[in-house]
Formats: structure tokens, sequence, C-alpha cells
């Protein structure tokens, strides 16, 4: 049985595998740009360039560099039997669901998505250990 814990976030994903009693740790970094944009005027004259923010243009993007990110998970944990989900904010619910539209082979086996605040490795290998004795 392959069990695998997942704690991801934007930045981020920490991939915790469990098969016969082996516990192996992978981090993915992701490619997801970080989009604070300040705004106002280049100029403290009045009528001088501005800087428009085209928040669709930065969402879209976004979006695409999400599913490349979760694409490259995927292909992490398309041989788990059990995949339980962690992590902070949205990113995760987001993963869940992309799993369900277009990986709907993972997406089934997934069995948990939990909130969890940010861990450190050791942590995290432990919050997996624990989920998957107890489940």
């Amino acid at each position: 049985m392959k069990n695998t814990g997942i704690w991801l976030d934007k930045e981020k994903a920490h991939i915790v595998t469990i098969e016969n009693d082996e516990v192996d740790f992978l981090t993915i970094k992701s490619e997801v740009e970080n989009y604070h944009v300040s705004g106002g005027s280049g100029t403290k004259f009045k009528g001088g360039p501005q800087d428009v923010v085209q928040d669709s243009k930065y969402s879209d993007r976004e979006k695409q560099q999400l599913k490349t990110y979760f694409k490259t998970i995927v292909s992490h944990i398309n041989e788990s039997n059990k995949i339980a989900i962690f992590g902070p904010a949205e990113t995760p619910n987001k993963f869940v669901k992309e799993l369900k539209e277009k990986y709907k082979p993972v997406g089934a086996k997934v069995v948990n998505v939990e909130r969890s605040d940010s861990m450190t490795d050791n942590q995290i290998k432990a919050m997996v250990r624990t989920f998957f004795k107890n489940h």
C-alpha cells in the first residue's frame, strides 16, 4: 500500500510517500509568480504616466502557472493508493478541484483535505505518518 501526504501552498509542495514503512520526502517548488502590484503614478506631477494594473491578465497567468504546478505534483503521486492533502489558504482546495476535473483517477484516491499552517519538514512527515496510522 502506497500512501501519500502532500502539504502544499502556492510556493512549494512537500510530498511524503509511505510504502512498506519506508518514508520518502520530496519538495517541488512552484513557478507561480507573486503578484503584489503597487499602485500609484510614476511621477508626482498631475497627469503623469500611470501604472495600469490588468487584474484579469495576472489572474489568468496565475491560473496557468497553478495548472502547470499541479500537473507536476500529479506526476509524482499518480501511483499512490491513498492521498491526504494539507496546507494553508485556498491552494489545497484548488488542487483537489483540479484533480477531480482533470485527473479523475488520482482525484478518486483523495481521502482527506485539511487546513494546516506552515510546518517544518519533520513535522510534515510526522503528521502524514500519524494520519495514515489512524486511518
